[in-house]
């Protein structure tokens, strides 16, 4: 149990049932009432965000949150399939589970997955991949004055935006959290 009062950032508490990871929180003390915690708390089962207050003396369950690393192994169009690398025990996930967290993972590849009380709810990626650039146009000569970007498919079909000297065959790095171009390899 961890009482309002020693709220942090990152922490998981379970309230109502529902487990919440704190993003932000500040102790408040008006000049007339009693003190109290602001606090920002995310879902983490749909990722919604709300704004709720607690006495300081309030207590609540904390969450454990499994990650197990595991290999994205294929997608056979409805499930995609994760092999834990140590037992080799296999667990098959829908599109619901998954969302769009492996557009920048290719078969094969280490991915963290995120589980409270043996449900899985989220898939974490590595934060930097690294792929082949499929297609692009070509870039011109004179267009680079303003930093100039243009539109590229790496060879697991996501769109990136990268700069005009990079061609089709490079391998490139992405932040697989937004998504950026982040150099040439």
């Amino acid at each position: 149990m961890v009482s309002a009062g020693d709220f942090r950032n990152g922490l998981t508490v379970e309230i109502e049932g529902i487990v919440y990871q704190v993003i932000e929180f500040q102790h408040v003390k008006p000049g007339k009432g009693a003190a109290f915690v602001r606090t920002k708390l995310r879902d983490i089962k749909n990722g919604g965000v709300i704004e709720k207050s607690f006495r300081p003396t309030e207590k609540f369950p904390t969450a454990h949150i499994d990650r197990s690393d595991m290999q994205y192994l294929y997608s056979d169009g409805e499930l995609y399939y994760f092999m834990n690398v140590e037992t080799f025990d296999q667990i098959a996930l829908g599109e619901e589970a998954v969302g769009d967290t492996l557009k920048y993972i290719k078969e094969n590849d280490m991915v963290k997955m995120l589980s409270h009380k043996g449900n899985v709810f989220a898939i974490e990626p590595p934060l930097f991949v690294e792929l082949i650039v499929t297609e692009t146009e070509p870039g011109f000569k004179g267009d680079t004055a303003t930093g100039a970007t243009k539109p590229a498919i790496v060879e697991t079909g996501a769109q990136v935006s990268v700069p005009l000297f990079v061609e089709i065959g490079d391998k490139i790095s992405i932040d697989t959290r937004t998504g950026e171009y982040m150099k040439r390899v």
